[in-house]
């Protein structure tokens, strides 16, 4: 897996974003362009802009951790049509400039923290994670989407 914390990582991971326009269509999927970059950037709302995501209570933390951080933080990659977290449906329109732009900035901030101002820092859902966990939750989501629209 790609580390999203290299700066040769996170110029590539831009380039394939900025390829992306309005009228993109993915391969899979029922998403529009606007709302899979919104989609993608609920990851990092829940880091930067917590007050956005309330944080699950215990009972559900702990389904989480048992039953869906492997998945999330693993290196296998998502399958395709997979169940998206209710938090993480984009409902209303969203403007594709403003969340592209949102996004690459998000994804430059976490580059320039670097991985170790992620290790062991606590997720919104999964309890604490290592700089690995944080890498393949952040790649694994951006390239999952990425290649849903064919970028």
């Amino acid at each position: 897996m790609k580390n999203i914390f290299e700066k040769t990582v996170v110029e590539q991971t831009i380039k394939r974003i900025e390829k992306l326009s309005p009228e993109t269509q993915p391969l899979w999927g029922k998403m529009s362009v606007e709302k899979m970059l919104a989609h993608c950037n609920v990851t990092y709302e829940m880091i930067y802009e917590q007050e956005k995501h309330p944080k699950p209570n215990a009972f559900m933390k702990f389904i989480l951790k048992t039953f869906v951080k492997s998945q999330v933080t693993g290196e296998k990659p998502y399958s395709r049509n997979g169940q998206t977290a209710p938090q993480f449906i984009i409902k209303d329109e969203r403007v594709f400039e403003a969340e592209k732009k949102r996004l690459i900035d998000y994804i430059t901030k976490t580059q320039e923290l670097g991985q170790e101002y992620f290790n062991n820092k606590e997720s919104h859902s999964f309890g604490k994670l290592s700089k690995t966990e944080w890498n393949n939750m952040f790649y694994k989501h951006l390239d999952h989407h990425l290649s849903q629209f064919n970028v």
